[in-house]
């Protein structure tokens, strides 16, 4: 091993870090003249810097606006909130007059009832996932229900994504419930009338369908995205191993 005034064993253990800041330092020793010249070239650097202040300036605003509209959907999230009255008003009366007539009604009166008290409740339901989903996803999260007790489980996990699959499903429960109370009073079935909620029914269907296909590939293009990049990584490793090894080797051959 050399122990010369170049000090290569010295050099070697010192990290690449000090390696780098003395070869810097000791270029800025022996040529005093490119650090006069980094030194002069420091002010039209900085009127550049100053020319472009104005326009990151107006870059800043104009992000921050678009970042603040956001907040132009929470009044229609008070408003789908405020809607929930109205159902509750429906519900009430609904069952009001079901448990008025209970007496005189038969089983297959009150199990119309009960779907549209069903039917209600549905869409209940629906509002209140979009009202959660969207303004967790769109607006702002909703830090009173973070250490809350009564969070629902899916608040907070339900995404663009999911949000649409729960959306088709609640149309498709509404549909089925529309298409049921229809079929328990054959005597009103109108025939044009019932292909055209069935056709509609079956349209909600194919369309939960194909959007739980699109999350599907989607979900799988990107594990394929994930597992590459993973691959990538552990090979980038492993090369950076066999660099060290052919390192060491070297100093322990010098």
């Amino acid at each position: 091993m050399k122990h010369s005034t170049g000090s290569t064993v010295g050099r070697i253990a010192l990290p690449p870090t000090y390696e780098s800041l003395e070869s810097a330092m000791s270029g800025q020793e022996h040529n005093p003249s490119k650090s006069d010249e980094s030194s002069s070239n420091t002010p039209n650097e900085s009127r550049g810097l100053a020319n472009l202040h104005p326009v990151k300036r107006i870059e800043s605003s104009v992000e921050k606006v678009l970042f603040g509209a956001r907040w132009l959907l929470a009044p229609l999230y008070v408003g789908l909130a405020l809607s929930l009255l109205g159902l509750c008003v429906k519900f009430i009366e609904r069952f009001a007059t079901m448990v008025k007539t209970l007496s005189a009604s038969d089983l297959h009166s009150v199990t119309l009832d009960v779907l549209e008290l069903l039917d209600i409740t549905l869409l209940g339901n629906l509002i209140v996932i979009i009202i959660f989903s969207g303004y967790e996803n769109f607006v702002s999260k909703i830090g009173v229900a973070k250490n809350s007790i009564d969070r629902p489980s899916w608040m907070g996990k339900v995404d663009y994504s999911g949000l649409k699959i729960k959306l088709i499903g609640s149309l498709v429960a509404i549909s089925v419930i529309e298409l049921l109370k229809d079929f328990m009073k054959p005597e009103h079935l109108v025939s044009e009338t019932e292909q055209w909620r069935i056709g509609i029914h079956l349209t909600f269907v194919i369309s939960g369908v194909l959007f739980a296909l699109m999350d599907y590939i989607a979900d799988k293009r990107v594990s394929f995205e994930l597992d590459a990049e993973r691959k990538d990584l552990e090979l980038e490793k492993l090369r950076h191993e066999v660099e060290e090894y052919k390192k060491s080797f070297r100093i322990d051959r010098d």
